[in-house]
């Protein structure tokens, strides 16, 4: 009997005890509230914003040429190999030009001989003159018939008129031996321009062929100016000039930002996708950028002070085309949640029109379980 008391005393205890429990718990709702959720924030703050137009383009140099030979012939000499630096007039092969040396000596020949016969037609013409006068003076005396003076007459103004014949006939050999003199130059085909040698297709016994049927024997590139050609979309054609910065960077150089200025702009859209070629020149001294590189960067717009941006990491659901999202905002260890308008985008940075003031706390890190209200331990963000 006294076990069966015992008993239902305890039991009543244990019934006491879970009812003051549940009172306690009722009364005190924050003993099993969440623990604040630990995020890292940091202070809205104004900054310079450059406004850019993001841009991808590929770099060819701006000079360059293919060179072909003017005249066919035999390759006698090849003076340069592939990738060396060339000057200006600096020789790369000789063609054998042997048949028009011998013209040219024979050109050379005409020019003597031709100039000898002038002599001759002079001294005959100064001849046929004093033969006219002395004939003219022996008409006056009575000693000479008329036709005798008609025949002098007629010698003297033909040897006048050989003379002229053999000084045309020395300009002929002269302009023949101009001529084989120019073909022989072209024998030797020189750099017409700075570079290097990107293409040699030429070796010592091939046979050349003339400038109109023949392939390049030479390419020959000056990398010290770049074409940095990209397209803009449709919507920011009207903000590009001529005289723009571009700041862009290449894969193989990470890290290093380089510039060229807007050059030229195409005056009409693509017609395939309402695009806008532009093309930027680059200058590249010392040469370590390289034709054929892919760029990706931006054509530098303008530059404002005191804009607001964030990190794109920060902007829940961001919509870049309606440029809306929210964020949250810390108030006394509280969090809020802000519908923001963006601005301009400038690769990880958002600019934000409205929704944030300057030096209210923002979220950056851990946010993605936060609810309106909910408590947080603050990490300012480095």
């Amino acid at each position: 009997m006294k076990r069966l008391v015992s008993l239902l005393l305890s039991v009543q205890m244990l019934v006491t005890i879970g009812a003051c429990g549940k009172n306690d718990v009722k009364n005190n709702p924050e003993q099993v509230s969440k623990p604040p959720i630990s995020v890292e924030t940091s202070a809205a703050a104004a900054s310079r914003v450059v406004d850019g137009i993001e841009v991808t383009g590929s770099l060819e140099p701006k000079f360059s040429v293919d060179v072909k030979t003017q005249i066919p012939g035999l390759v006698k000499q090849v003076m340069v190999s592939e990738w060396v630096h060339v000057k200006k007039g600096q020789p790369l092969i000789r063609i054998d030009v042997a048949e028009t040396e011998a013209q040219v000596k024979r050109a050379e020949a005409g020019i003597v001989s031709a100039k000898a016969n002038l002599a001759q037609t002079q001294v005959a013409a100064h001849r046929a003159d004093r033969e006219f006068a002395r004939i003219i003076k022996l008409q006056e005396s009575g000693l000479a018939t008329r036709q005798a003076v008609d025949d002098a007459r007629s010698e003297a103004e033909a040897a006048r008129a050989r003379i002229g014949v053999a000084a045309a006939q020395i300009n002929v050999s002269e302009e023949e031996f101009r001529q084989g003199l120019a073909r022989k130059a072209k024998g030797l085909v020189v750099a017409p321009i700075d570079g290097i040698v990107a293409l040699r297709d030429v070796n010592v016994g091939d046979l050349a062929s003339d400038a109109a049927a023949g392939r390049p024997i030479f390419r020959i590139v000056d990398n010290s100016v770049l074409n940095l050609t990209v397209t803009v979309a449709s919507a920011d054609s009207a903000r590009v000039k001529v005289g723009q910065p571009l700041e862009f960077s290449v894969d193989s150089l990470p890290g290093r930002i380089f510039t060229g200025k807007i050059k030229y702009i195409n005056p009409e859209l693509s017609p395939a996708d309402r695009s806008l070629k532009v093309i930027a020149e680059v200058r590249n001294v010392p040469e370590i950028l390289k034709g054929g590189l892919f760029a990706k960067g931006r054509i530098v717009a303008g530059i404002r002070e005191h804009v607001l941006q964030v990190p794109r990491s920060a902007i829940n659901g961001f919509d870049i085309q309606a440029k809306k999202g929210s964020i949250f905002v810390i108030e006394n260890s509280l969090v809020h949640t802000r519908q923001i308008q963006s601005g301009t985008v400038s690769g990880d940075m958002i600019e934000i029109a409205s929704g944030l003031k300057q030096g209210e706390q923002y979220v950056v890190r851990g946010g993605f379980n936060l609810k309106e209200g909910d408590k947080v331990a603050v990490t300012t963000a480095k």
